[in-house]
């Protein structure tokens, strides 16, 4: 593979040079503290936009430092030196870098320390990283992107969002806090970061820890969508076993869909005043990505119907009430519940980003392509094709087993996952305005790797990561397939938990995994 693709990381200047040639600026910033003591401390970097190309435009990148108020520094005044920097409260503690899940996920607003961050907390001080494009580091999103241009243009800033040019923030974000390499923890697309990380800068990285399962190293991400629905049909059948009310509910739901589509009934509207159809009806499998969020979809289904009069109540004389004729309708509590899963209006680049972490160079996309069972599909992709084009929806299409997932063919269909299609832009108002440049993300071909192979293969980083059995969004079988190619990784699956999983068990996931790569 030769370097030149926009956001190759390959072609990246050294961190070191970048920081020493002055580019690059640091403010740390106010501090405060929250009701149970944690010190927070906020921290702006301008950083290169391309980092192949140091010299060019800068960006603004944003994190949030957590120190314990168990240890001693945040006794400190807020107004001492122990505010600022790599000095500052907690400089007695290593660090521990944070990267949240994705594509799109700022880092997580906490009022107070719980969970997994109050069991790192004790031996770390935490930096909770709004990967660029999101959160308070530079926005991308429908208000700032159609500034810059074309849909062209627009394209090409968003390569440079991708998975290596964030831990290339990372790193010189390490290099300007005077930090020691730090340990690296990652969920669900911050796994897939932090394998990044090991690929690019070891260096800084004492130690790799990563929950939600590993991202595939090559191969299309036909791949990836082959395996997440077979995940997902299997989710279906628990979730309807556990709750098989809730599929004749539901079905009410598509049907009620169905008729505002066909104009047999007044259109379903959410609060944004767009569109409901089955499609998103379906992305309330999102639900199923988790143990204890199963139980809100039922919930939610619980309420999804209510019944209205169809004509005006009576009232008799002597206050008798004379029920009129009535129809049940879906809910205001259901069509919010919905929209706050459709809507991408608070992570936008969740859709516009999400293919194309999979996306990798022709040598690397089509290096699985002719393993069963994608050599079945109806439409593969070309032998040097490396764009994305919309992946999940290609799957859907080319395997009529399927068929119980295509509203097209199925009036019931089953719930979907982390799927996206072409549709999403058009119906989403918060995503309209980036209709056009994910279309052409979707038909880019010029992609940079996003992993090292040879560099994973002989990775001498302790490195742990959980792997849980019945992943839906990132599938177990190739997590373990990129487990065996990483040298020294240490896997731990489990069915215990779905890949949200640091929801339910944060501390004891992360006990186990400090353990398993020392002290």
């Amino acid at each position: 593979m030769t370097p030149g693709a926009a956001g190759d990381p390959r072609t990246f200047a050294r961190p070191a040079e970048v920081i020493a040639s002055g580019v690059c600026t640091h403010r740390a910033g106010p501090s405060a503290r929250l009701l149970d003591g944690t010190r927070i401390t906020d921290h702006w970097f301008d950083l290169p936009l391309d980092h192949a190309r140091p010299e060019g435009a800068l960006i603004r990148v944003y994190a949030r430092e957590y120190v314990s108020g168990l240890n001693p520094d945040t006794t400190a005044p807020l107004d001492s030196s122990a505010d600022v920097g790599a000095a500052g409260a907690g400089h007695g503690l290593p660090w521990l870098l944070f990267l949240q899940g994705g594509p799109g996920g700022k880092g997580v607003r906490q009022a107070q320390l719980g969970g997994w961050m109050k069991e790192v907390a004790q031996r770390f001080r935490i930096l909770m990283l709004d990967q660029r494009g999101t959160g308070l580091s530079t926005p991308a999103n429908r208000n700032t992107l159609p500034l810059i241009g074309t849909p062209e243009e627009q394209a090409d800033y968003l390569v440079h969002l991708r998975a290596p040019s964030i831990v290339q923030d990372a790193e010189l974000i390490r290099l300007m806090l005077g930090a020691e390499p730090w340990t690296v923890f990652g969920q669900s697309f911050g796994g897939f970061c932090a394998l990044s990380y090991l690929s690019w800068h070891p260096e800084g990285m004492s130690r790799a820890l990563i929950t939600g399962g590993l991202a595939p190293l090559d191969g299309p991400p036909d791949r990836v969508y082959r395996a997440t629905y077979q995940r997902m049909r299997a989710r279906n059948e628990e979730y309807f076993g556990r709750f098989p009310e809730d599929r004749q509910i539901l079905g009410r739901v598509y049907d009620a869909v169905r008729a505002g589509e066909t104009g047999a009934a007044p259109s379903v509207l959410l609060p944004d005043g767009s569109p409901v159809t089955v499609g998103r009806v379906q992305m309330l499998g999102m639900f199923l990505g988790g143990n204890t969020r199963m139980d809100q979809l039922h919930y939610l289904l619980q309420e999804a119907f209510e019944r209205v009069p169809v004509v005006p109540v009576k009232v008799a004389e002597g206050g008798e009430v004379m029920a009129g004729a009535s129809q049940d309708i879906l809910s205001d509590v259901f069509l919010h519940g919905l929209y706050q899963q459709v809507s991408r209006a608070t992570n936008p680049l969740y859709l516009v980003m999400h293919e194309s972490i999979y996306a990798q160079p022709a040598q690397v996309s089509q290096a699985q392509q002719d393993s069963p069972p994608l050599a079945q599909l109806a439409s593969p992709p070309e032998d040097d094709a490396t764009d994305t084009a919309w992946a999940a929806q290609r799957v859907l299409r080319s395997f009529p087993d399927l068929a119980d997932f295509d509203p097209d063919q199925t009036a019931h269909p089953l719930l979907t996952g982390e799927m996206v299609f072409d549709w999403y832009a058009d119906l989403d108002p918060a995503l309209r305005p980036l209709q056009a440049v994910t279309e052409e993300l979707a038909r880019r071909t010029d992609w940079g790797p996003l992993y090292d192979l040879e560099a994973l293969a002989t990775n001498t980083v302790p490195t742990a990561a959980a792997i849980y059995t019945h992943d839906v969004y990132v599938d177990r079988d190739l997590s373990l397939e990129t487990a065996s190619r990483v040298q020294g990784l240490m896997a731990w699956e489990t069915d215990e938990f779905h890949h949200d999983g640091i929801g339910d068990d944060g501390p004891g996931i992360l006990r186990r995994l400090l353990e398993m790569t020392g002290p």
